[in-house]
């Protein structure tokens, strides 16, 4: 079966679900695609210190929901920079270059390291020199990196978001991050939310919705709870 993970790398509640995407990485026989979803791209991007009074409170309660680390670096650094943008595109491309070099683990481990960079480190993930370093900090070569950025930078990232929004209008959800299990010809949005905090819980939740659709009678147990046919 297969976890379609929808997220952003600067959504804070996708930050607040990292230990719930950890432990779904760790189910056995399920595979966890991400999809970036263009949060902050084009139009959308801001500034980060515009953002200060907003995201601050949210990241507030991130915190003592989930126990999820925030930074000095970030509070005091990156959210009072007045040249850091918040830009979606380029790490967006950055995690589409280590797909395609590293399939999803690797562009699930280059996003655990951006959001570390930037919510505890205060990083400017937006930057190409910047998303270089992380990507060769999670493994991936330099060079090879470099080549794969290219490649993926502009139409091949504007795609992937379009498919990403498509995915979101599917299952009829509006906001970052979405969980959508596939399986035997159904697309299950999950509840993450009541998890936050528990990803043990989450995992525990995920490992039964496979044991339903894999036993007799799942196509009617699933939609019972939730499922809808794939068109």
């Amino acid at each position: 079966m297969i976890l379609h993970y929808v997220f952003d790398p600067f959504c804070g509640w996708c930050y607040a679900a990292a230990p719930l995407v950890r432990a779904a990485r760790a189910v056995p026989g399920l595979q966890v695609v991400p999809h970036a979803g263009g949060m902050m791209a084009g139009a959308q991007r801001h500034y980060a210190i515009a953002l200060r009074d907003y995201v601050v409170p949210h990241d507030r309660r991130i915190a003592a929901m989930t126990g999820q680390p925030f930074g000095d670096a970030y509070f005091e650094g990156l959210l009072r920079d007045p040249d850091a943008v918040f830009d979606s595109l380029p790490p967006t491309t950055a995690l589409l270059a280590a797909a395609e070099l590293g399939g999803d683990a690797a562009a699930l481990d280059l996003l655990a390291r951006l959001q570390t960079a930037h919510y505890v480190e205060g990083q400017r993930i937006a930057e190409t020199a910047v998303l270089a370093r992380l990507a060769m900090e999670t493994g991936l070569d330099a060079a090879a990196f470099e080549s794969a950025f290219a490649r993926q930078l502009g139409a091949a990232t504007q795609a992937h978001i379009a498919a990403s929004r498509q995915m979101l209008a599917l299952v009829g959800a509006q906001g970052f991050p979405t969980f959508i299990l596939a399986g035997e010809g159904t697309l299950q949005r999950i509840d993450h939310s009541v998890f936050l905090g528990q990803p043990s819980g989450f995992a525990a939740r995920l490992t039964a919705l496979q044991g339903a659709v894999a036993s007799p009678g799942a196509a009617g147990a699933g939609c019972a709870d939730g499922a809808c046919p794939v068109p």
